[in-house]
């Protein structure tokens, strides 16, 4: 203190500035730098403002930092996520360059990357709006231009949420209302199969409670460690979160000649080839298929339980899709009425998890992370640990668990919301089967490119013939064949699709994932663009040696890294 006060007098003597007296305290401790009283040049540094700046007075002996490549968590390196990859990120630096004026061969970049419907211009379902509007700002409850059906739903929401706050933290599980609606919901859906609300929980989408069931069956080393079943195609968030998790990815491959169906002898072959070197625990099914449209028939999940049964696996049931069958020869059956169906022997006994979401469907509310799992025959006190393992995070936005309630609990018949969501909900789906039928169409009037029917979901993943010398090319620069192909169609034509390589292929074949989300008067330019570059594509590799492309060498390596 007698310090202080001996610097306040002398600043009386300093000529005056608009400077704040800890800025001198602060000049003055850089003065001092050189003394040999560092404590008292610390103390004066801790009082300072942000207004200091630091002096780096030797750059040869800065500090290492801790965190390196070096040092990373190699399982956070070992994850890829093609959907979001590099293929993406150039397509984003492309845009902003073409807003910034500078000329491309298009006008813009279409992004069919993703399946987000808002974002390509799906219009949000009036109703979920309505009653998240209402949730968030009650005070519009006094609104008429807000129908009593939706002021009803947020009202019963608001009464479990803390404080009548949606702003509130819910309960790890999620609101219980909302858990209530789900089970109802799902008797509903599945005629009568009885849903227990202490099954459910409520999630940060779909992939938070995959992530979070896949987090408890991974165990063991060497040849006990996990290992988990995956179809190949799939979606990459399963091979990224095996990688993070550390457990042994067991692929087994659907079959493209006949739509994607999921082959019986196919999955036992490659449980018996990984038993050999891990235990297989896990079963993972995405039913409608992403990326690669089809919907299973009622005879193949009977077979898939009865299997999962016989080999004491846990299913993971990916049925967010659940709402987008196109097909009139398909129909979406549950994992779990097909298992009721199978009798109490399967239905008391095989461990079933199944997730929906709020980002698919009809209603493409991807940005309020909602979702939900029920999870059947879980032990209990393994299902305690799971509850543990959910309150870590808290609790899933419940905004998002709003807009969930609304999915499940849409308008009945005599209320007056209904007549305007079912015009709206069946506007969209008819969109979405018109689309999937004129994909199909398009992409098989190409010579070169063969495309399955879209039975569901909302992604087309046709199969692309690439000429000999464009792979000599790709493998001279490090780069999956097909993620030339994509690179190529997005620097030519501002298209932005994903590789097949970031899904899984049988080797010696080639695709990618478009969505079919775009309306259709763009779809129609999308897909006109494609038939014209693939046409140039096998022209340009038919006559010519193969040859480097102007892309830089560091761009190369970066466009490879694909996920195995």
């Amino acid at each position: 203190m007698h310090r202080l006060k001996h610097l306040v007098h002398r600043s009386r003597h300093v000529p005056l500035r608009t400077t704040s007296l800890s800025s001198y305290l602060w000049q003055h401790a850089r003065f001092k730098t050189q003394g040999p009283n560092v404590t008292e040049q610390y103390g004066l540094k801790r009082f300072s403002t942000a207004e200091a700046t630091v002096e780096t007075r030797d750059p040869a002996r800065m500090r290492e930092k801790t965190l390196t490549m070096a040092t990373l968590n190699p399982q956070v390196k070992a994850v890829e996520y093609a959907v979001r990859g590099p293929i993406v990120i150039k397509a984003g630096d492309i845009e902003r360059r073409l807003q910034q004026g500078v000329k491309q061969p298009f006008t813009e970049v279409i992004k069919a990357n993703i399946g987000d419907a808002h974002a390509m211009g799906q219009q949000p379902i009036t109703f979920v709006r309505q009653v998240v509007a209402l949730c968030c700002f009650p005070e519009l409850m006094d609104s008429p231009a807000f129908p009593d059906d939706a002021k009803q739903r947020a009202r019963r929401i608001l009464q479990d949420c803390g404080g009548h706050s949606l702003g509130s933290y819910s309960a790890s599980q999620g609101v219980e209302c909302v858990r209530q609606d789900i089970a109802d919901y799902i008797t509903q859906r599945d005629q009568g199969v009885p849903s227990d609300w202490n099954n459910i929980y409520l999630t940060t989408g779909a992939s938070d409670g995959i992530m979070s069931i896949l987090k408890l069956l991974v165990s063991g080393q060497g040849h006990s460690r996990t290992g988990v079943m995956i179809p190949i195609p799939q979606y990459p968030l399963y091979s990224a979160t095996i990688s993070e998790l550390e457990a042994v990815p067991i692929h087994y491959y659907l079959d493209e000649a006949n739509c994607w169906a999921l082959d019986i002898e196919e999955l036992q072959r490659a449980y018996l080839t990984a038993k050999q070197h891990c235990q297989p625990r896990v079963l993972c099914i995405i039913n409608p298929g992403n990326p690669t449209g089809q919907v299973q028939s009622k005879k193949c999940i009977e077979e898939v339980l009865h299997f999962a049964y016989e080999e004491n696996l846990f299913v993971m049931a990916d049925e967010v899709y659940q709402d987008n069958v196109y097909s009139s020869d398909c129909h979406f059956h549950s994992f779990k009425k097909v298992l009721y169906e199978m009798g109490p022997e399967y239905f008391n006994n095989v461990e079933l998890a199944s997730f929906h979401s709020t980002s698919k469907g009809y209603t493409g509310e991807c940005g309020f992370r909602g979702g939900y799992m029920e999870v059947l025959n879980m032990d209990p006190q393994v299902n305690a640990q799971l509850v543990k393992l959910l309150s870590v995070r808290l609790c899933p936005p419940v905004s998002g668990q709003a807009a969930m309630d609304v999915i499940v609990n849409p308008p009945k018949a005599h209320e007056p919301s209904y007549a305007q969501f079912t015009k709206e909900k069946s506007s969209v789906l008819d969109a979405l089967a018109h689309k999937a039928k004129l994909t199909e169409e398009i992409l098989n009037s190409v010579p070169g490119i063969k495309c399955n029917p879209v039975q569901g979901a909302m992604y087309a993943f046709p199969q692309i013939f690439i000429p000999p010398r464009a792979i000599q090319e790709a493998q001279s620069l490090s780069m999956a064949p097909d993620m030339l192909y994509c690179l190529k169609l997005l620097e030519e034509t501002g298209i932005c699709v994903v590789p097949g390589s970031g899904f899984g292929q049988r080797e010696g074949t080639y695709h990618f994932r478009m969505t079919i989300l775009p309306s259709p008067e763009k779809l129609k330019v999308l897909l006109e663009k494609v038939k014209e570059f693939h046409l140039r594509f096998l022209e340009e590799y038919s006559q010519q040696e193969p040859q480097i492309t102007g892309i830089s060498q560091e761009q190369h390596r970066e466009m490879s890294k694909q996920p195995d």
